[in-house]
């Protein structure tokens, strides 16, 4: 029984999570070509990608961070955005360039320098 309510959580927690990405992108969406809305325009931005990345949509996460970056994000927010495009793309990166790499060297990788 533990176990499938568990399960049911974690479906649960998908659902919940996938319905607030969907949420703050539209958000997002509705302040994106206002450039002057700083730093609400790019913290929604970097809410709606760290929810997209949650929910395996990372094509949207990096849209997302592009659409922030492309505006004046201030400097603190404008580096969070960069380290979550870093995650998302470093182990494909290296996989182009033949590198192996596991979960585990991936997170101190980027636990190192967080």
């Amino acid at each position: 029984m533990y176990l499938g309510t568990e399960c049911g959580d974690s479906e649960q927690s998908l659902q919940l999570t996938r319905q607030a990405f969907e949420n703050e992108q539209a958000a997002a969406a509705l302040i994106a070509n206002q450039l002057d809305a700083e730093p609400t325009r790019s913290v929604l931005h970097r809410s709606a990608a760290t929810l997209a990345v949650n929910c395996g949509e990372l094509q949207a996460a990096e849209r997302l961070i592009a659409t922030a970056l492309s505006g004046n994000p201030p400097t603190e927010i404008a580096e969070e955005l960069k380290d979550l495009f870093i995650q998302i793309n470093l182990r494909p990166y290296l996989q182009r360039h033949g590198i192996s790499i596991d979960n585990e060297q991936i997170n101190a990788l980027i636990l190192k320098n967080a």
